[in-house]
């Protein structure tokens, strides 16, 4: 993680900082960056003493394959279905199927985070997302 951060820093040197009224395109990675490495320096100095260190195993690869799929087959559809449906489904997958929670919460969340996000993207952060075939 801190090589990933220490790249990200590299490659941000290119790009204007500009200042808190306006800021430049280098603004926000240079955050990124800097709150990456910061993370890593505490798991680098501070995760080696942690008593709950759990190891991914053999067993979760296919739970990680499934949501890395998921994750594959909401960038595909995104153009061709929008942004709403896309979350939606999205949601609906990992919640439901992968997670096995109940429909009603999950359709509920699906719903509401899908709407919530389309709605600060669109109107308050005036963000322009794909609409899909039918208008959503």
């Amino acid at each position: 993680m801190l090589l990933l951060a220490l790249f990200v820093l590299w490659q941000n040197l290119s790009y204007p900082l500009g200042n808190l009224a306006e800021p430049g395109a280098g603004f926000v990675p240079l955050f990124l960056g800097l709150a990456l490495a910061a993370v890593s320096m505490v798991i680098i100095f501070g995760g080696g003493s942690s008593r709950s260190l759990k190891v991914i195993g053999w067993a979760e690869a296919p739970r990680v394959v499934l949501i890395l799929a998921a994750f594959a087959g909401a960038a595909f559809a995104l153009e061709r279905v929008g942004y709403r449906l896309t979350i939606f489904g999205l949601l609906v997958f990992l919640i439901g199927v992968v997670e096995r929670k109940p429909v009603i919460p999950t359709a509920t969340a699906a719903i509401g985070f899908s709407a919530l996000t389309y709605f600060v993207f669109v109107h308050l952060l005036e963000v322009q997302l794909p609409r899909g075939p039918w208008g959503l």
